[in-house]
């Protein structure tokens, strides 16, 4: 079957390990990376988040983004601000500055504690560009086979508990459980029958 990358749109999240810049216990403020161009092994192949900085729109998550926690809508921990791209570094940064109500305040201790160790960023890709194998990416930066996603846009930052597996694609984990277990219920269905028949000429 062929793989095909996700639609222009689609949501993803890819994670890192959680690497605080700066602290400031006053504002409960902390300065974290979330994202970088280390590629990461996705269904479809090879994806790396181009890191250029006319190849990343902010716009969304200095406007109006929050941080979660584990990408549950329910659980907001705080607030993103000042999010930028280190064009050099090729790397993202953001502040997330927690609220203090009692569930934010136990993620905050966690965070400071070393309890929780992951960020994870949810994004949206609208521009790639497909490399083949042995060609080079259009910035001469990347060597193919890999999918460079040269538009893309974060829309929340999160603290996670247990990173995903960025090999497994969006509903596809859970679908492939739930079509594991409809095989074992057949199975175990054909199974009884048999018993059953077999029970009858006895």
């Amino acid at each position: 079957m062929e793989k095909k990358r996700p639609n222009s749109g689609e949501t993803q999240q890819r994670s890192i390990p959680l690497a605080i810049r700066q602290v400031n216990e006053e504002e409960r403020r902390i300065s974290v990376s979330f994202s970088s161009e280390t590629p990461v092994n996705r269904w479809y192949g090879q994806e790396i988040l181009c890191h250029d900085e006319e190849c990343v729109d902010f716009m969304r998550l200095n406007e109006m983004s929050v941080s979660l926690f584990n990408h549950d809508r329910d659980k907001v921990i705080g607030r993103i601000e000042n999010a930028i791209c280190n064009a050099t570094e090729k790397r993202t940064y953001c502040d997330i500055v927690f609220d203090d109500d009692e569930e934010s305040e136990k993620i905050y201790k966690k965070v400071r504690s070393g309890t929780l160790k992951g960020v994870s960023v949810g994004y949206t890709v609208s521009c790639w560009e497909e490399v083949r194998a042995g060609a080079t990416s259009s910035n001469g930066r990347f060597i193919g086979p890999c999918e460079v996603a040269t538009k893309w846009q974060p829309y929340e930052v999160s603290i996670v508990s247990i990173p995903a597996d960025p090999s497994v694609g969006v509903g596809r984990e859970l679908d492939e459980t739930m079509q594991q277990k409809q095989v074992e219920n057949i199975v175990l269905s054909n199974l009884e029958r048999q018993v059953q028949i077999n029970k009858n000429y006895l």
